[in-house]
């Protein structure tokens, strides 16, 4: 097994899903193989809006044949592997460029930055994490888990060097679940400005801290991801009712309530005029219709 990049542009002609599935040629097919079981690193090429740099953690789990089209393969993404970063890692750094496989005594990468799909170094993907993740979570509810500050892991690699040996048993600390729910929280409460989505309310408590929830559309315990695109922030007793499929959303972020409640007319007083959930500061991190499709159909009591 060895660590790798997928490279993914945000109008991917592809059909991919980040979170769950990753489109390629037959070109690629003994590339990803050797990555089966191990973690890939996405990158934003340029074009399309990307970026150039790295934006997301996952764990291939195996290759399949694509079923609608000759030559092409998918890569499952583990269930619950799948991580955002907390912030966007360029490509460049003042320590060059962090693929050592892209070094060419230049500012201007080699050719294996053409390649969509490439493998790395532990060294190269644990100092691209080491840049990924911060430790400042003051905007975060508080929570009963129990877990101590320290365990919240954000490291920084400094201009000196990456201190491998050191960081990278704490960096596998960010990939472990009690972290992945902060990291999960913060990132889906600021895509939302840390309002909830349905009433408009920004509720901040003395502390500084948002109490607003950030909930899965998709439970983890059904194999959804912690991703942005499957959360969507909601106040507490709105978090309650769409845990429990008494809302739902359209794919239109229209607003679905349950017959089985009671006093509807209640629930409406509580949302927002339009009866559509507001969406993401970035028109990008808005829920997939992949996943609000499944909570309508698993979740939802019509």
């Amino acid at each position: 097994m060895v660590k790798g990049i997928f490279a993914h542009r945000p109008d991917s002609i592809y059909d991919d899903l980040p979170e769950t599935r990753y489109q390629f040629p037959k070109i690629y097919k003994s590339r990803v193989d050797k990555l089966i079981g191990d973690w890939i690193i996405y990158y934003e090429p340029r074009g399309g809006g990307g970026r150039l740099g790295y934006n997301a953690v996952a764990k291939v789990q195996q290759v399949i044949p694509d079923p609608t089209i000759a030559d092409m393969f998918i890569a499952i993404i583990e269930p619950g592997s799948f991580l955002p970063f907390e912030r966007f890692v360029s490509y460049y750094s003042e320590t060059g460029f962090l693929e050592s496989g892209l070094e060419t005594g230049s500012n201007k990468p080699s050719g294996l930055i053409r390649n969509a799909v490439r493998e790395i170094s532990d060294h190269d993907f644990y100092r691209i994490l080491s840049r990924a993740f911060e430790a400042d979570d003051q905007t975060l509810p508080r929570v009963g888990e129990g877990l101590r500050e320290s365990h919240y892991i954000g490291v920084q690699e400094h201009a000196t060097g990456f201190d491998f040996e050191i960081e990278r048993p704490r960096i596998e600390q960010t990939l472990n679940r009690a972290v992945r729910d902060r990291i999960f929280r913060k990132t889906v409460i600021e895509a939302y400005d840390r309002k909830c989505a349905v009433t408009g309310l920004q509720l901040i408590n003395g502390g500084g801290r948002a109490e607003v929830e950030a909930a899965h559309i998709k439970p983890v315990a059904n194999g959804g991801p912690d991703s942005i695109r499957n959360g969507i922030a909601l106040s507490g007793t709105v978090h309650w009712m769409f845990d429990r499929g008494l809302i739902s959303f359209s794919d239109d972020l229209d607003l679905l309530v349950s017959r089985q409640v009671n006093n509807p007319d209640q629930i409406w007083v509580l949302a927002n005029k339009d009866r559509k959930a507001h969406r993401p500061i970035d028109e990008q991190l808005r829920p997939h219709p992949n996943f609000l499709g499944w909570h309508r159909e698993n979740c939802f009591k019509h």
